[in-house]
């Protein structure tokens, strides 16, 4: 057994990466609580036992007494194999949770293996398991057992089973992460990612900007006849793309985020942190989104509050008021409603002669009033 348990240790530390010695003071430290159950010692006894590393010999010893038992010989063979067994799976956890501590931040890809309380758990590389919980899956997806499934590495926590690998679908950094493999130009930094928000399922909107002037941010993002961002779009089971040309000037940072609508006049009110958007009447639904979508993302994206508001409609000049005519009081404005002139439009299109009929009103001063009617519309 001394050999063999040597050679075992030996093929531990290759294969695994286990300290010989860790492994030869677990076994000592285990076996000195067997030793004391086989010669029944006092608590106060002091037990020592030595693994040689060079033969792989277990002495025990009671004091300094050798204890001599063949009864310990054979615990101490069954409790060395335990040991190294409980190490190997310490060790490979210990292994599983630096790898993908390391990977917290990034995609991983694995399998559907099961389903558990709304939660997916996933299979790593047959390494380990993800956990997928209900909170971060996608309203709008749907997995198959078997199923490749692409996740973000949201957090590694050490557990006494083993660390529990956290994974999302709904991060906004997994799209980033998305984009970073799928398009050249920002995994080798020419592209770089301003900002994102996203709503999972739905739309996320990504800003960006290019170092260099000769490259098109959004067209690489895009890719020839959309192949890129489609790629993208299918990982995403249909999830809505917009992407956004990054700029220093607010205002063109500002129409941009909220395209595809177009706005007509932009304030910012830099103490309140808030922008207040104006656009036409056309346009107002558009930039506000389905139930207020668009512009929750541009908000987020541009990390201003933004107000939409529609034009204030310009009254039509005549539509006015008769009393805007000179010399119209109350009293005549009325007269003229009776007679069928109840707007500007009417009493310019209007002549002297038929103005004149009516009582109150001489041919000059209907000359006047149609003259003043049609400035006041023009």
């Amino acid at each position: 057994m001394d050999g063999e348990l040597l050679a075992v240790l030996e093929h531990i530390e290759r294969e695994k990466g286990i300290k010989k010695e860790v492994l030869i003071t677990a076994v000592e430290s285990a076996l000195v609580s067997a030793a004391r159950k086989v010669i029944g010692a006092k608590p106060d006894t002091e037990i020592r036992v030595v693994l040689d590393p060079q033969t792989g010999k277990i002495s025990a010893y009671a004091g300094k007494e050798k204890i001599d038992s063949e009864s310990f010989g054979r615990i101490a063979a069954q409790t060395a194999k335990q040991v190294i067994i409980q190490k190997i799976r310490e060790a490979e956890k210990e292994v599983i949770f630096n790898e993908f501590s390391n990977r917290v931040g990034e995609i991983v890809t694995g399998t559907v293996y099961r389903f558990e309380k709304g939660n997916i758990i996933v299979d790593l590389f047959g390494k380990t398991e993800g956990i997928l919980p209900r909170n971060e899956q996608s309203p709008k997806e749907e997995f198959r057992q078997g199923q490749r499934i692409c996740a973000y590495v949201l957090d590694v926590k050490k557990e006494s089973r083993g660390p529990q690998i956290i994974l999302s679908r709904t991060q906004p950094n997994l799209v980033k992460k998305l984009f970073e493999l799928e398009i050249p130009e920002i995994y080798e930094g020419i592209v770089e990612i301003k900002s994102i928000s996203r709503e999972p399922g739905e739309r996320t909107k990504i800003a960006v900007w290019s170092k260099d002037e000769k490259v098109d941010s959004v067209g690489a993002c895009v890719g020839m006849r959309g192949t890129r961002v489609k790629n993208i779009v299918m990982e995403l089971h249909g999830e809505k793309i917009d992407i956004v040309r990054w700029s220093d000037n607010l205002q063109e940072y500002i129409a941009a985020a909220l395209s595809p609508a177009k706005i007509s006049e932009v304030k910012i009110y830099k103490e309140k942190n808030s922008i207040e958007v104006i656009v036409d009447d056309d346009q107002l639904s558009l930039a506000i989104g389905k139930r207020g979508q668009n512009v929750r993302l541009a908000s987020k994206l541009l990390g201003w509050n933004v107000d939409i508001r529609s034009k204030a409609p310009i009254p039509k000049k005549e539509e006015a008021s008769l009393l805007d005519l000179p010399g119209v009081g109350k009293k005549t404005a009325e007269t003229l409603k009776e007679h069928g002139f109840d707007s500007l439009g009417k009493i310019s299109s209007s002549n002297v002669e038929e103005l004149s009929k009516i009582k109150g009103i001489g041919k000059k001063k209907a000359a006047t009033l149609i003259e003043e009617a049609k400035k006041l519309i023009k």
